[in-house]
C-alpha cells in the first residue's frame, strides 16, 4: 500500500457484495435447484478473497444481505473478524422501487437485525440490491443513521450528497430535491463484475475474458488517479463471480497494479465516507453550487 499521507491522491475501495443463494432464491433460479446452486459458490469464494486481501494487508467492504448472514454465519464473522467493513444490502436482494414505503422500511429493519444478531455489526453503509433503489429509500436511510449510500450514479470518481424529494415528470422539467447528509459514493456498472462474467439468462449473456476486464479497469484506476484528487475509486465485486480463479489472478494484478501509483491508498468505504462528510461539510459545499444540488431558482 502506498504510505500514508494527509491527502490521499486516490482512494481505492475493494467492494463484495457477498449476495450468495438470496438472489437465486427471490427470483433468478425461477425453481431450478441447480441454478440455485449457483449462490453457494460466493460462500466456497469468500475464503479465497479473504486469503487475498490478508496477502496484502487490504481492508476491503462487503455489503450482505441478511438472508446470506443467516444461512452463512461462520463467514460473515471471518469477514468481520479479519477487520473488513460489513455493510448492508437488502434482505434477500429484492428490488426496492417494487415496494411500498412500510415494506421496505421492514426489510431495511430485517438485514439490519440479521447482521446485529450474526455479527454484531450496526453499519453505516448500504448498497441497494441490483443498485434499484425507491424514492423512498434515502430518507429509510437517514432514518436508521447510515452514513453513506453506493448505490448512485451520478458521478463517477467524486462522492457527492444525496438528495431526497426529486420528481420527474415526463412533461414538465425535471425538479431537484433537497441536499441531504447522506453521503453518495458512485456506482458504475463499467467497475461491477457481474455483468462481464455471469451467464443468467434474461439479465446478463456476457462472458469476457479477465485481460479485458482489467484493461477497462485499469484504464479507469489511472484515469481516476489523475483527473479526480481526493476521489474514490469503487470496485464493486461479487464473490460468486469474481472468485473464479483466473478471475481473482486478474484483480490480484490490478492491486499490484494500484499500489504502485503514487498517491493511492487503499480504504473501507465507510472510513472513505467519514472522511469526505468531515472533509466537505454540506453547507460548505452546498455554497460552492455543485451539480448535484439543487440549482437556484430562476429570476
Amino acid at each position: 500500500m502506498a504510505p500514508d499521507m494527509a491527502e490521499p491522491r486516490l482512494s481505492v475501495c475493494l467492494t463484495f457484495d457477498f449476495d450468495a443463494l438470496s438472489p437465486w432464491v427471490l427470483e433468478m433460479a425461477e425453481g431450478n435447484v441447480a441454478a440455485l446452486s449457483r449462490g453457494e459458490f460466493g460462500a466456497v469464494a469468500v475464503p479465497r478473497i479473504l486469503s487475498l486481501l490478508e496477502r496484502h494487508g487490504l481492508p476491503a467492504t462487503f455489503f450482505v444481505p441478511g438472508h446470506t448472514a443467516l444461512a452463512y454465519p461462520d463467514i460473515v464473522r471471518r469477514i468481520r473478524d479479519a477487520g473488513h467493513e460489513l455493510g448492508h444490502h437488502g434482505w434477500v436482494h429484492e428490488p426496492l422501487s417494487r415496494l411500498a414505503r412500510e415494506q421496505e422500511r421492514e426489510i431495511l429493519q430485517r438485514g439490519l437485525d440479521a447482521l446485529d444478531r450474526v455479527a454484531g455489526v450496526r453499519p453505516v453503509g448500504y448498497r441497494a440490491p441490483s443498485v434499484d433503489v425507491s424514492a423512498n429509500t434515502v430518507d429509510l436511510l437517514l432514518e436508521h443513521g447510515f452514513v453513506y449510500d453506493a448505490s448512485f450514479s451520478g458521478s463517477d470518481f467524486e462522492p457527492y450528497y444525496l438528495r431526497r424529494g426529486d420528481e420527474a415528470p415526463v412533461n414538465a422539467p425535471y425538479v431537484f430535491g433537497e441536499s441531504t447528509e447522506l453521503v453518495g459514493i458512485p456506482f458504475s456498472w463499467g467497475l461491477s463484475d457481474f455483468q462481464y462474467f455471469e451467464f443468467v439468462p434474461g439479465f446478463t449473456s456476457r462472458q469476457d475474458t479477465p485481460t479485458a476486464v482489467y484493461e477497462i479497469w485499469h484504464a479507469e484506476l489511472v484515469w481516476a488517479r489523475e483527473n479526480a484528487p481526493g476521489g474514490v475509486y469503487d470496485l464493486t465485486m461479487h464473490p460468486q463471480a469474481i472468485g473464479r480463479g483466473h478471475r481473482l489472478v486478474m484483480v490480484e494484478r490490478l492491486i499490484e497494479a494500484a499500489k504502485a501509483l503514487d498517491g493511492v491508498v487503499f480504504e473501507r468505504l465507510g472510513d472513505y465516507a467519514a472522511r469526505w462528510r468531515d472533509e466537505h461539510p454540506l453547507a460548505e459545499w452546498l455554497a460552492a453550487a455543485p451539480v448535484h444540488a439543487r440549482p437556484p431558482a430562476a429570476s
